[in-house]
């Protein structure tokens, strides 16, 4: 029985350490509120810009679906969101050195894994919060034209898909800890790879067939083909549940390996004196 309280104990104190982390992130946002105010006008700038694409071939006199342009705002806002998740976690350590308490955090004594599911949790919440936001932007334009849409069936994929992300994030992380000079920067490649074979603006069946096999082991893709699913053509949450299965299952192998690789980066990091270096 005291072993069992014990175990409760250390559990709520972890469950409040991540928390702690989850408010502190935000307390960061707040700080230089000026910049994301910036960044997320510049979201809603580009996926209008996106959506107008459509709107301007059907102006020319082009045979487009009106659905188009939906199908492209949903490619939108779905980066949107899984690249807030990707970035915040990735650039998580980019954070900490810009702050300088990356010393202080790496060496407290708490579980990596309470401070990176506080990370982890921040990133969801903020996505999330700015995919409303845009949204709702976006809607002051176009309209909500979606009759047949299903927004559970979109809530399912977009959570299954966000944990996926979590652990690409977590295996991005390792570049800004490993190079505190460019490895902010590096982050991007991985993005970049992701947006280039996942589908976002256009199906994967547009890429050549030797980038087409990339698009299979990327969660974006089965992520974007879900909420259009749902949005778009009023897919039902059991004819989701397959996509939302093979998302969940891709998150139970990037999650373990994105935590195992980030252990060894900062073992590594430790050693080799990376932390307190300065970019």
């Amino acid at each position: 029985m005291f072993h069992s309280r014990r175990l409760k104990i250390g559990g709520m104190r972890e469950l409040y350490a991540v928390m702690a982390f989850v408010e502190r992130q935000f307390n960061l946002c707040k700080r230089y509120l000026g910049w994301e105010i910036v960044f997320l006008f510049y979201t809603v700038i580009n996926t209008l810009t996106i959506a107008f694409i459509a709107v301007g071939m059907q102006k020319q006199g082009h045979a487009i679906n009106p659905d188009y342009v939906f199908y492209l705002v949903i490619g939108a806002l779905m980066w949107g969101f899984l690249g807030i998740i990707f970035h915040e976690i990735s650039n998580s350590i980019t954070w900490e050195r810009w702050e300088g308490t990356i010393e202080q955090t790496f060496m407290a004594p708490i579980q990596r894994l309470t401070h990176l599911g506080g990370v982890c949790s921040f990133a969801v919440l903020y996505g999330l919060l700015r995919t409303i936001i845009v949204l709702v932007a976006i809607t002051c334009f176009f309209g909500m034209g979606l009759p047949k849409a299903n927004y559970a069936g979109a809530f399912l994929i977009l959570g299954a898909a966000s944990l996926s992300f979590v652990g690409l994030g977590l295996m991005a992380a390792i570049l800004p800890l490993l190079s505190p000079e460019k490895g902010s920067q590096a982050t991007h490649i991985m993005e970049g790879v992701l947006l280039l074979v996942s589908g976002i603006y256009y199906p994967v069946t547009a890429l050549p067939e030797w980038l087409q096999g990339f698009a299979v082991i990327s969660p974006a893709t089965y992520a974007l083909d879900g909420v259009r699913k749902a949005l778009l053509e009023g897919a039902t949450v059991s004819e989701l549940l397959p996509t939302a299965a093979i998302l969940v299952l891709m998150s139970l192998v990037f999650i373990p390996l994105g935590l195992g690789i980030f252990h060894l980066a900062e073992t590594y990091a430790k050693r080799a004196g990376l932390l307190k270096r300065n970019g």
